[in-house]
């Protein structure tokens, strides 16, 4: 294991009559209609390519970060993204040459990492993942504002899964995914491409950013921190390791050190919320802290794209048992 990285607002402008009774008196206009906002398409995601070694690579655009692997024989996906990246995804992808995906690898269930399913199942053999995500999938789909229905739904469901272990051979290069319990979710896994020595990780690694815990779909922050220290203990030291999101300071890409970082924070996460537990805080004191402290790398601006406080909550939830 010596060898194994913005409503436009448009602005619409009204206009104003004047209307005169008589050739020197003139009435105050009446109020202006509202004006209806214009609708204006977003710019297009910025997206990029990077190849690693070994004719694997990562795609970033919108959503959790792309694994690819192109070879003579395979084209293989892990993960896909929402639908308008998936397209530009199969659109581009070096090497590809219009192929059939062999086969497309979910690391889990969330959306901004499956929501490309759709566009890939036409190009797709198969597509893997672990054995709770269908279920996973399928439960958070039931919780939107429209439900999809069973037939609109099934394109997006993996075919292929697997409870612990799942290994293949693409071409010259192997790739074997392994499932070691929850953390994030309950469906995460690692994803090694074996002769690269690139390891994918998905929403297991937040890169310097704070993550998204989803309890409702089994997360464990103590899962989580024995999760990462099998990671490093089990792969290899000199591997590339794809994470799900990065800080853009620091990337998608990264090492063991790198790892460790986010285990370190998720122990004093929880040390600091048992703490706060024992002196008596209410949970709705303990998740005002808007940066955790020791971690700098991860602070952002109080506001909606601070999850902290969600951090916070999950680590006190998962403490008392709520």
């Amino acid at each position: 294991m010596n060898r194994r990285d913005f409503l436009l607002k448009s602005g619409v402008a009204a206009s104003l009559s004047l209307f005169a009774r008589g050739p020197l008196s003139a009435q105050t206009p009446p109020p202006a209609a509202p004006a209806a906002p214009v609708p204006v398409r977003p710019p297009p995601p910025v997206t990029e390519f990077k190849a690693l070694r070994r004719n694997v690579g990562y795609f970033t655009g919108r959503g959790g970060s792309i694994g690819w692997l192109v070879n003579s024989a395979a084209v293989v996906a892990v993960d896909t993204q929402f639908p308008d990246t998936a397209a530009i995804f199969l659109r581009d992808l070096p090497g590809r040459d219009a192929r059939t995906l062999d086969a497309v690898i979910n690391t889990h269930h969330h959306g901004d990492h499956t929501g490309g399913n759709g566009v890939f199942r036409p190009a797709t053999k198969t597509i893997v993942a672990h054995a709770n995500v269908p279920e996973l999938m399928r439960a958070a789909a039931a919780r939107g504002s429209k439900p999809p229905t069973e037939a609109e739904l099934a394109p997006m469901i993996p075919d292929t899964t697997f409870p612990e272990a799942w290994r293949h051979d693409f071409g010259d290069e192997t790739i074997s995914a392994r499932y070691f319990g929850p953390a994030h979710t309950k469906g995460d896994i690692v994803t090694l491409f074996e002769r690269a020595n690139v390891v994918h990780l998905g929403d297991l690694l937040f890169n310097r950013i704070y993550p998204v815990v989803d309890r409702p779909a089994g997360a464990s922050f103590r899962g989580w921190h024995t999760r990462l220290e099998g990671i490093v203990k089990n792969y290899p030291a000199d591997a590339i390791y794809v994470c799900g999101h990065g800080h853009a300071k620091f990337g998608v890409t990264g090492g063991h050190a790198d790892i460790l970082v986010f285990r370190d924070y998720i122990a004093a996460l929880l040390a600091h919320v048992e703490k706060e537990i024992k002196a008596g805080k209410p949970r709705a004191e303990i998740v005002k802290l808007e940066n955790f402290p020791g971690f700098p790398d991860l602070h952002v601006p109080p506001g909606p794209g601070n999850r902290l406080g969600g951090n916070l909550g999950a680590a006190y939830d998962e403490l008392t048992g709520a």
